[in-house]
């Protein structure tokens, strides 16, 4: 650090520069005491009727401003604590709804799973319902048909034989025809008497 040049004094001392620059501080305080003063004897009253003022101003903001800032922290404290109860309440309805879903899909499932078994049972019973409505059905078409069958077949032999019969009897009278045509031709027919 560089040395601060010294001074010499009037008798011929060196003083300090530090010496020098206290004086020059205590000069400009002394300047500041002496504006003061001046301004004490022209402003005096009215400026101590300012800080008065100022000073009751600065009091009334201290303690609005510490009102104000007790009231929001009471206010905040109370949002807090709203929205703090608010979320444990969202947070219980969302637990309780949880569970009843969950209740609630337990017992659509077993709904379902027994409409299920219901519906698999009564496929079955359809099932064999059906089985033996096709074997009865059968039963009735084959039985018609053999019943039909049957009938068709008696009447054809019915008619066949009537037919053989009426062929046999067409027979008889040929032969007895042909004996009577023999015995003309042998003139052996002998007519009977009227």
């Amino acid at each position: 650090m560089a040395k601060k040049p010294k001074k010499r004094s009037k008798g011929g001392r060196a003083m300090p520069a530090d010496h020098d620059e206290k004086n020059a501080a205590n000069g400009e305080v002394r300047e500041g005491a002496n504006v003061d003063k001046i301004r004490d004897i022209l402003f005096g009253a009215n400026m101590r009727e300012y800080e008065k003022r100022f000073a009751r101003l600065e009091e009334r903001l201290t303690k609005s401003s510490e009102a104000l800032r007790d009231d929001l922290k009471k206010r905040f404290d109370a949002l807090e604590s709203y929205v703090k109860d608010e979320l444990e309440a969202i947070a219980t309805r969302l637990k309780a709804e949880k569970v009843e879903r969950s209740e609630n899909l337990k017992e659509l499932t077993r709904e379902s799973r027994d409409a299920a078994k219901a519906l698999e049972k009564k496929n079955v019973q359809l099932e064999e319902q059906l089985d033996a409505a096709q074997t009865e059905l059968r039963t009735k078409i084959l039985g018609g048909q053999i019943q039909k069958s049957k009938d068709e077949l008696e009447a054809s032999l019915e008619r066949e034989a009537e037919t053989l019969r009426n062929d046999k009897t067409d027979r008889a009278m040929l032969a007895d025809l042909f004996t009577e045509l023999a015995l003309r031709l042998k003139d052996e027919l002998e007519l009977p008497e009227k």
